[in-house]
């Protein structure tokens, strides 16, 4: 269990090192020739992020307040954190990251993702990489075997949710389609809950109640899952009723995007 004491201790310690760093000059301010206060004070820290000086004097000192998202954010600008300290209050606070952003890497996530699915084209059996929108981003020649020829599907359509929702495909080739389907309405509630007021993914909740009264059903027993593995079961055109476990990769470098790896079942 953690330690939530210990944590906003570690936060507050944490904030004091990072406002310590900064100079005045770096954030606007004038230094002044009589200031003994290395980097910036308090008061400052509060005033350029929107807060209470006596709010922020609390936080440093642990004491038993929770900043909200936007606040740790409006912090993280102030202080001018990179996305790995950002990231890092989010956990102390929350246990996980709210919103994140792409880390500082010399290629993009995507490119990471793709490099990944590359690597596994010549594999028999699928991997496709999909986003927190549930768009599917790449994918490897087993995947159009064992899901669908997604290379023919329009740009704009390119989603794993849609395409299990409406697709005939997702009813013939997964044996288990509702369960399979139930599974990733339940995944994908898991994953949107860190995306609390994003206009797209409550575009996307709407589509999909339009078009699917399944899911319309589904997303209202607010049933949630983990993202994690679980075995699905297939129709392969040559093979007949295969069992593959599915794997999820994921990384703070392609992160919200994941890597669905299947592998064979061991008997």
């Amino acid at each position: 269990m953690t330690d939530v004491s210990s944590n906003r201790r570690e936060l507050g310690r944490f904030l004091r090192t990072r406002r310590e760093r900064i100079a005045p000059e770096q954030v606007g301010l004038p230094a002044g020739p009589r200031r003994r206060t290395r980097g910036l004070r308090r008061e400052e820290v509060a005033v350029l992020a929107g807060l209470s000086p006596t709010w922020y004097t609390y936080l440093e000192q642990a004491r038993n307040i929770r900043p909200s998202p936007e606040v740790l954010d409006s912090l993280a600008r102030v202080l001018q954190l990179t996305e790995d300290e950002r990231r890092y209050m989010h956990v102390l606070v929350y246990g996980e990251v709210i919103h994140p952003e792409p880390l500082e890497t010399d290629i993009s996530g995507n490119q990471i993702l793709e490099q990944v699915v590359g690597l596994m084209a010549g594999s028999p059996y699928p991997v496709y990489c999909s986003d927190q929108y549930c768009d599917l981003i790449s994918w490897n020649p087993a995947a159009r075997e064992w899901f669908d020829d997604w290379d023919r599907t329009p740009k704009a359509e390119l989603n794993f949710l849609r395409w299990m929702l409406v697709s005939p495909a997702a009813r013939q080739v997964l044996v288990d389609w509702e369960n399979d389907a139930q599974d990733i309405v339940a995944r994908w509630r898991g994953e949107v809950a860190k995306w609390p007021g994003d206009a797209r993914i409550e575009a996307l909740i709407a589509e999909f109640a339009e078009v699917s009264p399944q899911f319309r059903q589904w997303w209202d027993d607010h049933d949630v899952q983990e993202h994690r593995s679980r075995v699905r079961r297939f129709r392969h055109p040559r093979l007949g009723v295969q069992t593959l476990r599915m794997v999820v990769l994921n990384g703070p470098e392609f992160s919200p995007a994941a890597a669905i790896v299947h592998i064979p079942v061991q008997v």
